[in-house]
């Protein structure tokens, strides 16, 4: 079954944004906009379920900042201040599918009551997934969407991202006098959201430009990419390249790289995703065009509250209000975060002012310059 996403309620599970430290440190403080988790009744009646028990966190790699500064500690934090008697079982598979499902399968025997998993390989942990769900362990899928019997998901509309991405791109190569060329750096082959991204990124380029390289990248590596449109560069000619779809800000990375390398000007525009604090910065420098912003303290808040909610028996449909669909069922209960394309116009009206960077964290003394040109000093 190909992957599938419904929206009956595109505002639903929204949560508002907040510099990322500050925000680890609030969520001790107080509920976000969901609400606080009721305990869940016991089987029979009787009084609620109000003790602790253990989380699962299962995260894929060590090569991608975000999972170690942003989702691992604002996971650990949502737990804290939402079941202070809970504790989170933190595994990291270091991008091998082997030792996730080992990590799977011990969390598995020691017992813990619901796992929030970002696969390595959205196909191989269904076996894993599998077993959880026998064992009577809810698995909430994060960020990738697993195949195999999983109770929930958290994440993005990842086609949707590719769209806002490529509808940039076509903005920034604007109207020339012949079809503007694409190179496509894609994402891993064993994520989900690579193809969902592909696809959306193609609706838009569909009759608008021509894809002269499209490639894969293993493991989303950033040196990967660099080979990549390096060897694009070779074939295409460094002169005959209008764009770069890049799938996210670190492959954005890979592929300047070798721009510059190959001594490429002027640069053509370049897309990516995630916001990072250093893509945001080349966008100020000109040498990224675009990023998409996700709010990853949205997505990490309602990963926990359906995880806490399934761990207690509890229904999640007051959280969980979107639909998506994998090989096992088309009505997974789903919380889809918001999206905000994001270019050097956009930085203060999105970014700044959601409180996700100040000026001062993007604009270092290196960029003092970039920062007047751009209006944000």
């Amino acid at each position: 079954m190909a992957a599938m996403i419904r929206r009956p309620d595109p505002a639903g599970g929204a949560v508002g944004r907040a510099v990322l430290a500050a925000a680890v440190a609030s969520l001790v403080a107080g509920v976000v906009a969901c609400g606080a988790l009721q305990p869940a009744a016991t089987p029979g009646g009787g009084e609620p379920n109000t003790k602790g028990f253990s989380i699962g966190l299962l995260l894929p790699d060590t090569h991608t900042a975000r999972w170690a500064a942003s989702d691992k500690p604002l996971i650990q934090a949502k737990v804290g201040q939402l079941c202070p008697d809970c504790v989170v079982k933190y595994a990291n598979a270091s991008g091998d599918v082997a030792t996730q499902q080992q990590q799977m399968d011990s969390m598995i025997a020691n017992g813990v009551r619901a796992m929030i998993l970002d696969p390595v390989d959205y196909k191989a942990l269904r076996p894993s997934i599998t077993r959880a769900h026998d064992a009577g362990i809810p698995v909430v899928s994060y960020d990738r969407l697993a195949e195999g019997p999983i109770s929930a998901y958290s994440g993005y509309d990842s086609e949707q991202i590719g769209r806002l991405q490529a509808e940039a791109l076509l903005t920034a190569m604007g109207h020339g006098t012949h079809e503007p060329r694409i190179v496509m750096m894609n994402g891993d082959p064993t994520d989900p959201n690579t193809a969902a991204l592909k696809r959306g990124a193609l609706s838009a380029f569909e009759g608008r430009a021509k894809i002269v390289k499209s490639y894969y990248t293993g493991g989303w590596i950033p040196q990967n990419a660099f080979t990549n449109m390096s060897a694009a560069i070779a074939d295409v000619g460094p002169d005959r390249l209008d764009g770069v779809y890049s799938a996210n800000d670190g492959l954005a990375f890979g592929v300047l790289t070798a721009l510059k390398a190959a001594g490429v000007k002027p640069l053509p525009p370049v897309t990516g995703q995630d916001a990072n604090r250093e893509a945001v910065q080349r966008i100020v420098e000109g040498r990224q065009y675009v990023t998409v912003y996700k709010s990853f303290v949205s997505e990490a808040g309602a990963a926990v509250e359906m995880a806490l909610a399934l761990g207690r028996g509890a229904p999640i449909d007051a959280i969980a209000k979107d639909r998506v669909g994998n090989d096992t069922s088309d009505a997974i209960p789903a919380v889809l975060g918001p999206l905000t394309p994001v270019t050097v116009d956009t930085i203060e009206s999105t970014l700044v002012k959601d409180g996700v960077y100040t000026i001062a964290q993007i604009c270092t003394p290196d960029l003092r310059a970039a920062c007047q040109k751009a209006g944000l000093t």
